[in-house]
């Protein structure tokens, strides 16, 4: 085989494999593991602006529910943006590759309630309490901040959940959204993964493991009492 013709065939697998790994790396992002850039210091200290996490899609497919402790990244469309339209199809799968902002409607929180829970805060302690037990917040908390000042006590609907940011006194969660309508309460179905870690700046790279305090709340309530 002439050289000029070999050259011709590995241009073409090369091509080929590079469009290969391109679409595997486009797949994986889109429906397995996504990256997320945290946008502002509401989960402080547990994230700060800019950290770079990997969201697992899959981590609440086939059966699975969203946990208490938990952080999640959900489409705030409908709950926290109540009047927010709806993107597109096609939006959505471009965003979900990676290819274009997800925009000002994504939030990062940790869950504190599931379907099924009272959360209530805050009682002559200043805890939350879920389902009547007192939450241990130290692990996650940003220092000097108190649980909430703003009083509440909700049950979280089947099928919904209460998310809150670590950063208490500077994030606007589930409390700014009382009596509007979805009460703060975010639909599972709006939850795009788990963050699992943070990845970037390599200096921060961890696991982000469910805190220790949320043992404690056992089974009590939850997603089985209500479905």
């Amino acid at each position: 085989m002439p050289a000029q013709e070999r050259s011709g065939w590995f241009s073409r697998d090369l091509l080929l494999v590079a469009g290969v790994c391109l679409l595997a790396l486009l797949l994986v992002n889109a429906f397995v593991a996504r990256p997320f850039a945290v946008p502002s210091a509401s989960m402080e200290n547990t994230l700060r602006p800019g950290d770079r996490l990997v969201v697992n899609q899959l981590a609440y497919d086939f059966g699975g529910h969203a946990e208490r402790g938990d952080v999640v990244v959900f489409d705030g469309t409908g709950s926290f943006l109540p009047y927010a339209s709806e993107s597109s199809g096609a939006q959505r799968f471009v965003a979900g590759l990676g290819l274009a902002s997800s925009g000002d409607t994504v939030y990062v929180k940790r869950v504190i309630g599931i379907g099924g829970d009272r959360v209530t805060c805050c009682g002559s302690d200043g805890r939350i309490k879920v389902n009547g037990v007192p939450l241990e917040e130290s692990d996650y908390l940003s220092p000097g901040d108190a649980p909430s000042q703003v009083p509440f006590d909700v049950v979280v609907p089947a099928g919904k959940l209460w998310v809150m940011g670590d950063h208490r006194s500077d994030s606007r969660d589930s409390r700014d959204h009382l009596g509007q309508p979805g009460g703060g309460f975010v639909p599972e179905s709006k939850v795009i993964g788990r963050a699992d870690w943070v990845v970037f700046p390599f200096g921060r790279w961890t696991s982000l493991d469910r805190p220790a305090g949320f043992a404690a709340l056992g089974g009590t309530g939850g997603h089985g009492d209500q479905r």
